[in-house]
């Protein structure tokens, strides 16, 4: 695989393609899914729920947490992982621009 460029473009159009990147995985999504409904909850629960290993969920939860869409606080021996609401508030707005800055021209 070809080396990313991502020098070239802008640090916004950079941290939309970083956040895309992390919503680009039906685990993940389904990770955001549970942790949005339950509010937060450990790597085994997200076991049960996703139906993988827990070496692939965690390797899940890494790309999410290095992208700031979670974070997670150590509760005893646990650490447990919930929605980073200022990152979520972040996406939120960066997809919503994207998506309404398009008109329909109607020409294809």
């Amino acid at each position: 695989m070809g080396i990313t460029r991502s020098d070239i473009f802008t640090q916004d159009i950079n941290r939309t393609a970083e956040l895309a990147k992390a919503f680009a995985h039906p685990a993940r999504i389904t990770i955001i899914r549970h942790l949005i409904a339950v509010k937060g909850c450990i790597v085994n629960d997200l076991v049960e729920v996703v139906g993988l290993s827990q070496s692939t969920i965690s390797q899940h939860l890494k790309e999410l947490k290095n992208t700031g869409i979670i974070k997670g606080e150590i509760e005893g021996p646990r650490m447990c992982y919930c929605i980073n609401e200022s990152v979520w508030q972040e996406a939120q707005e960066i997809f919503d621009e994207l998506f309404s800055s398009f008109i329909s021209p109607n020409c294809c």
